[in-house]
């Protein structure tokens, strides 16, 4: 009887539950079953009620349990999110900070990354596409929405160019007019003169008027100023556009492999699956010769159910990761296709540390985008400094004017003016503070970015090292686990042992096969991750992912 619980009284009669003092509510009732608990129903000091475990603690151990029968975690398991930390340290530095990404884009648009969308590239076609790494990749960098959101981010800057560019260039505009006016000379001071009568109207009368009238800035060294920074900018826009290639190829090699790591995991839960029915077939068999107990038979049908699950697990998150891809490679709507390429191990490229930052800091198109800002922010503050400095300009007109079209004599005007600002309330000054803290977090975030490079070169290195051994060792217990597993097999078949070990065996085998894809993945992540840290992803994905 647990522990609390009052006991029955004699012949049957059990007592009535004490309510609560006058004046006291009742406490409310525990969710959690009666458990075990101190003499009297009540816990001593300092003790520990089993009733009140941590929900952290229950889901810990409810894990532990599944693990132990094979079965995957209830949240989908750590794995997917394991094998992305690689790809999300490489885009946790990406120009357009977010969150970490996941395996499959947000569903809201307002809520993802560019990275993971793409704009689809017409009607879907009939039949299966076969889709290969190279295929997946050259989509991605046509279609990924971040993509072609920087191609626009480079038109932006050229047109800001431009009119920054106006201020230097002639300004050249053409006039036509025709007035029917009448005027008060009264209105203009015109009261009359002694001994003539000037009537205080005149008119109506025409007026035509032609010409063409010219503007331009011969000495502006503000204009000149700003106009290298616009095109500072647009420099820094396609070391940008470059940087997010690099980034693409990463985004879209890494969404490929995943979903071969998934189609791997579906081929080996079917292989589990098999085993797990002729395990429960032989055990069938047995217990009808009588040769093994009936609770053989049931620990066969557990087995044979949880890896039924697993199964359809794998296939849900094989399809999920496909439509990942998909969407970030721009595949038209409803497209079906089919992943051709089985990518394989490969040695990772092996550098010194000093040649993998010469090629860093040679490479990369994020720091030559971050230089790119910098020199735009120095133009930008002598342009603002540059304010105080007078201007020179010409302008003239030439054209005819008339009562008729036929009448209209020709006219000019030509004309040079200096102009100097004297005060302007403060703004010369507001500008200049703005363009000197612009410039010193453009020199602050250049010297971080210098850090970054040689952090994210040397952790990737470090990534691909652990990754390559994580390979080799996970090769050699997966055959090792195979081993077991037969051993266990024919012991069980022998009648020498039932099929607890057999059990066993196979859960060992499938942990053990799991983390030989999981290495798998994330030794090419790591090596896809170095050269995006390299800055030469879209030039050697190839011969890092195929071993070319």
């Amino acid at each position: 009887m647990p522990a609390g619980r009052p006991r029955a009284r004699s012949r049957g009669v059990q007592p009535r539950a004490a309510g609560p003092p006058p004046g006291r509510p009742r406490a409310p009732r525990s969710r959690w079953p009666a458990g075990p608990t101190a003499a009297g129903g009540r816990l001593r000091p300092g003790g520990h009620d089993p009733r009140r475990r941590d929900p952290e603690a229950l889901r810990t151990l409810a894990g532990r349990n599944e693990a132990r029968r094979g079965l995957p975690p209830r949240d989908g398991g750590e794995r997917p999110r394991r094998a992305m930390n690689l790809l999300a340290l490489a885009l946790l530095f990406s120009p357009q900070q977010a969150a970490p990404p996941t395996a499959t884009p947000p569903a809201t648009i307002g809520e993802e990354r560019p990275l993971f969308g793409g704009v689809a590239s017409g009607p879907a076609t009939a039949g299966i596409l076969e889709l290969t790494l190279d295929g997946a990749i050259e989509r991605g960098l046509q279609r990924n929405l971040a993509l072609l959101l920087a191609q626009q981010r480079i038109r932006a800057a050229r047109g800001a160019r431009w009119e920054a560019l106006s201020d230097l260039l002639p300004h050249l505009s053409l006039y036509l007019s025709e007035t029917r006016q009448k005027i008060n000379l009264e209105a203009f001071g015109f009261t009359g003169l002694p001994g003539f009568n000037l009537p205080p109207l005149v008119g109506p009368f025409n007026v035509f008027d032609a010409r063409a009238q010219l503007t331009e800035t011969l000495l502006s060294l503000e204009a000149l100023e700003k106009t290298r920074a616009e095109k500072a900018r647009i420099d820094a826009a396609r070391f940008s556009y470059q940087d997010l290639r690099d980034l693409i190829v990463l985004v879209s090699g890494s969404l490929y492999l995943q979903a071969v790591a998934e189609q791997s995991r579906i081929d080996a839960a079917r292989a589990q699956l098999e085993t797990a029915r002729a395990l429960h077939e032989l055990a069938v068999d047995r217990k009808k010769a009588g040769l093994v107990p009936s609770v053989d038979v049931l620990r066969a049908e557990v087995e044979r159910a949880a890896r039924e699950q697993q199964t359809i697990l794998a296939e849900t998150r094989f399809a999920k990761a496909k439509l990942a891809l998909a969407r970030a490679i721009g595949l038209p709507l409803g497209q079906q296709f089919h992943l051709a390429d089985r990518v394989t191990y490969s040695p990772g490229p092996v550098l010194s540390l000093d040649d993998a930052l010469k090629t860093a800091y040679e490479s990369r198109a994020d720091w030559k985008a971050a230089q790119a800002r910098l020199r735009a922010a120095e133009s930008a503050r002598r342009s603002a400094a540059d304010q105080w400095l007078p201007t020179l300009e010409v302008r003239g007109d030439y054209g005819a004017i008339g009562a008729t079209v036929g009448g209209a004599r020709v006219t000019y005007t030509l004309g040079a003016a200096v102009r100097v600002s004297v005060f302007d309330g403060g703004k010369r000054i507001g500008k200049v503070l703005q363009a000197d803290a612009a410039l010193e977090a453009e020199r602050m975030a250049l010297e971080d970015l210098r850090g970054r490079v040689r952090y994210e070169v040397e952790a990737a290195a470090l990534d691909v090292k652990a990754a390559q051994d994580r390979v080799g060792v996970a090769e050699r217990a997966v055959a090792l686990a195979k081993e077991e597993l037969t051993q266990a097999q024919d012991r069980f078949r022998a009648g020498v042992a039932n099929n607890i070990d057999v059990v066993e065996a196979q859960e060992a085998l499938a942990s053990a096969t799991e983390t030989y894809i999981s290495s798998l993945y994330d030794h090419n992540v790591a090596k896809a991750a170095m050269a995006r840290a390299l800055g030469v992803a879209e030039a050697t994905y190839k011969q890092l992912l195929r071993g070319e």
